[in-house]
């Protein structure tokens, strides 16, 4: 009960006033964060209204909404969560799509090549990870390095962040010298650091990342999330996720 209070005390400080028309509050995975940034402005143009944006790990999202976050739309980073959110009711029936395919790379912020056998390299102390009970990037990692007979023998130098979008921090504050984070993060403009030197973990190592974007019960009566997922959906919107190497 304490946990559920916390949640819906945040709720009201965040949407306190309740929304006004042609706003849209977006929960979105932390991977397609830049993206997404990238998207609202093409979209705001053609519709006049406003995006809302929190940004966390799909666990933690899963968590706010079943608490009475009113969210009106949810940008997961996988199916999994979807698929939960239905079964308590809080997805509009009929609504769920799939919006992006994600890609899991190995990165590094120094400019340096970037490989398999990087994994293994003694100058390597710490490799980033994103929470894989939370994350869905951060399971994609660990189904790699299980498939790669890694797993177990890299625990020492794993360091876990809450969501995909630490993970990449930790590597760009040069807290990890390694991390598994998502393809988009690293070919976003806003990345500072190297963007040529990573590697692409090949998809038998992991299961795709399949990320699915639902209307949720608190704005099923919003007209602006329906436009809004509508213009997701549409050329203008996937030519922006090309750019940042979604499939």
């Amino acid at each position: 009960m304490k946990r559920c209070a916390v949640y819906l005390a945040l709720s009201a400080v965040l949407f306190a006033g309740g929304v006004r028309a042609g706003e849209v509050r977006v929960a979105v995975a932390a991977n397609f964060l830049a993206t997404l940034q990238a998207i609202e402005p093409v979209y705001a143009e053609q519709s006049g209204d406003r995006l809302i944006i929190s940004s966390a790990s799909s666990g933690k999202h899963y968590a706010q909404i079943i608490h009475g976050a009113p969210y009106d739309v949810f940008l997961a980073a996988d199916q999994h969560h979807l698929d939960r959110l239905a079964q308590t009711g809080k997805v509009v029936p009929d609504s769920r799509f799939v919006y992006a395919r994600g890609r899991l790379v190995l990165w590094s912020a120094a400019a340096r090549p970037v490989n398999r056998g990087s994994l293994s390299d003694a100058a390597v102390q710490r490799i980033a990870v994103a929470n894989p009970r939370t994350a869905p990037y951060g399971s994609a990692a660990r189904e790699a390095l299980q498939s790669l007979g890694l797993w177990a023998s890299l625990q020492h130098k794993l360091v876990r962040g809450e969501s995909v979008g630490q993970a990449f921090q930790f590597v760009a504050s040069a807290n990890a010298e390694l991390g598994f984070v998502a393809l988009s993060q690293v070919l976003s403009p806003a990345n500072r650091f190297n963007r040529e030197y990573y590697w692409p973990v090949p998809q038998q190592h992991y299961r795709p990342l399949r990320q699915g974007a639902a209307l949720l019960q608190s704005g099923r009566d919003n007209p602006a999330a329906r436009r809004f997922l509508r213009f997701l959906q549409g050329d203008e919107a996937r030519r922006v996720m090309k750019r940042y190497g979604y499939l």
